[in-house]
Formats: C-alpha cells, structure tokens, sequence
C-alpha cells in the first residue's frame, strides 16, 4: 500500500491536515506547556469525530487545554460545571410559552442550551446524578437532542470533551459503562516534568497574556475529517486490531489466562472501529497516508482503558486496564505471518 492510494485531491487534503496540526500545535503550545500526547489524542478525536474524556488530579491544565483547542480552531465553545443539582433541561434546553404580539396567541419556543455549541467542555461530568449525564447520550451519538416531541440538529462538529478527578470520589457519580462507551478516548492528563514545571511557574507569574490565533474553520475541520476516513488500511491491521480486542472479552476462544483472570468485561465492536479510525488520523497527522500496527498499539490504551472492567483479583493486586492493554501488545504478534500462523490467534480469528 503506498501514497496512490489517495486521490491526488485527498493527497492535497492530507498535506493539508499534516500542516494545520503542526499549525495548532505552535497556538496551543503558547497557552499550554507539555501534556504533548494529551494535545495529540484530542487533535486525533476532533478529526475522528469523537468524544474525549480527561483524567486527571486538579491544577494540570484539564479545561484551559479544551478551552485552548477551541479558540485555535474558530469553534464555538461551552462550558457545562457539572454539579449534583444540574438538571438535564439545565444542558439541554427547554420550551418556555410566549405570546405571539401579533396573534394574541401562546405559543411554545424552544430555548436552546450550552450543549448547543461545536465543543461542549462538560466539567467534571462525574459530579452529577445518571440522569443529568444521560442527557448527553443521544446528542453524542446521533448529534441531537429531543425535547418534548420535537428534535433538534446540535451544530456540526460537534464533540464533548469531559473532565473528571480520579481521587475524590466523595458526592461523585461514576460514568456507567454504557456511557462511557460512547467516548473514543479516555486520556491520562499527568504531572509535567520539572522542566515543563519550571516553564510554567515563569509563564503564569507574570502580566504577559499569550493570544491564540484561530488555525482552522468548521468548514475545513469538516472536510478533514472525510480525508481521514478515505485513508487505506490494510487487512492485516484489521486483523490485529481484532486480534487485541477480542482477546480482552472474557470466556470466549483463544483469550489469554491472564485476561480471564483480571478482567469480567471487555471491549466491545466499537472500540475497534475507534481504533482504526484514529490510526487513520494519527498515520496522517505523523505525515503518512497509510495505517501501520504501531499507530493501533499507539492508541490501545487510550480507547481500550475505560471499556475494560478489571476483576476483584485485579484490583487487590494493583493490576490496571492500561497494564493489561501493555501486556495484551506485547503478546499479539504485529507481523501478518506471526499472527496468522500462531494457533491461538487463528482460533481468535475465526481462521
């Protein structure tokens, strides 16, 4: 597989996203110092049209990164504090009456709510009820909400980044499964550097305010994301990648030991259709116009880490999702003819 295998206009297009990421990281780079593999995770899921979750401890940057992104890239944005008395009109919107001056006559008129923006920051989304967070659900996978009987078209693009604190989990409601499901990426935001720390103690104790300039336009992050899902993969990507997954789901052929000792659920079709569309945006984005097992395996942890339900045995143990993903990696052959010869994973395969 090599370069024609894009249109020359979709080549144009792809020079045109490798250059627009090197673009928005300069911009978001003079706000944000490090978080480099946090940055280039949502860049790859804006370009996939996915959702994101952040993770991390407060004070590292969670919403001025999704705040950043926005203003890089002429989006509108809103932010959503998630609290335990949100309601989910409060997100939404809701209908209110009003009389008609020139008829006389009441009428209902839909008021739109914060959800209604291109980036939608739901702020530590765990802090309210499952109702409250359900309200998310149909406007993240069909793109509208439905208030009463009527539905309503959210803008395009559209995509919620949600941010959560792993330690305090007094007054905090966990995400179901279901819904967490619906986010491509959940992404690890940890503590800089001491380097990166320095910069950012000289950077933010001064008066000089860094300005972001705007890189792309809905209308050309819209075409981008069609370029992404024109690139080629391969079948023996496919069947890697089916090959990681489908060794995480507990009880069937061909699963590891260690997989049904430490997990109880595993990762279901759509985390693979996540990762091979964002190797399709990570080939691109690193300057190559087709998909290799190390942009899979680059991804794995990040799509895999919240759809896999860690054992009771796991968890006294100290053992992780991202420790299972690493070791799941290291066992899956990446070579077509190592995998397809191993009988463990012609057995996985169906082959």
């Amino acid at each position: 597989m090599n370069d024609t295998d894009l249109g020359a206009d979709d080549m144009r297009a792809a020079e045109q996203l490798t250059s627009a990421y090197a673009k928005l990281r300069e911009q978001i780079n003079r706000v944000i110092v490090g978080q480099e593999e946090v940055i280039e995770l949502l860049l790859i899921s804006l370009f996939c049209r996915g959702h994101c979750i952040l993770e991390g401890v407060p004070g590292l940057a969670k919403t001025l990164i999704i705040s950043t992104l926005s203003r890089s890239l002429s989006l509108s944005f809103s932010r959503i504090q998630f609290t335990p008395d949100l309601m989910p009109a409060d997100i939404t919107g809701t209908e209110v009456i009003e009389e008609n001056r020139s008829t006389g006559m009441r009428e209902f008129r839909f008021l739109q709510g914060p959800i209604f923006a291109n980036a939608v920051l739901a702020d530590e989304i765990n802090r309210t009820p499952p109702k409250t967070q359900a309200a998310l659900l149909e406007a993240m996978q069909e793109h509208q909400v439905t208030v009463g009987r009527v539905q309503h078209k959210l803008p395009n693009p559209f995509f919620v980044l949600a941010t959560q604190n792993p330690i305090e989990q007094e007054g905090t409601y966990p995400l179901p499964e279901a819904q967490q499901d619906r986010f491509m990426f959940k992404i690890a935001v940890r503590y800089p550097s001491f380097g990166e720390e320095f910069d950012i103690a000289r950077r933010t104790t001064t008066t000089t305010l860094s300005e972001v300039d705007p890189v792309l336009s809905c209308e050309e992050i819209l075409e981008l994301q069609e370029i992404v899902r024109r690139v080629p993969v391969t079948d023996h990507v496919i069947k890697f990648t089916l090959a990681l997954v489908r060794q995480t789901r507990v009880g069937e052929v061909g699963v590891p030991d260690f997989v049904d000792e430490w997990l109880t659920w595993g990762a279901g079709p759509r985390s693979v259709q996540f990762l091979i569309l964002g190797a399709k945006a990570r080939a691109l984005l690193k300057g190559r116009r087709h998909v290799s097992t190390e942009d899979i395996a680059a991804l794995a942890a990040p799509v895999l880490r919240h759809r896999l339900v860690t054992s009771f045995a796991a968890n006294s143990e100290g053992i992780t999702p991202d420790r299972v993903v690493q070791r799941l990696i290291d066992e899956t052959p990446a070579q077509e003819a190592d995998l397809e010869s191993d009988q463990r994973f012609a057995a996985l395969l169906g082959s």
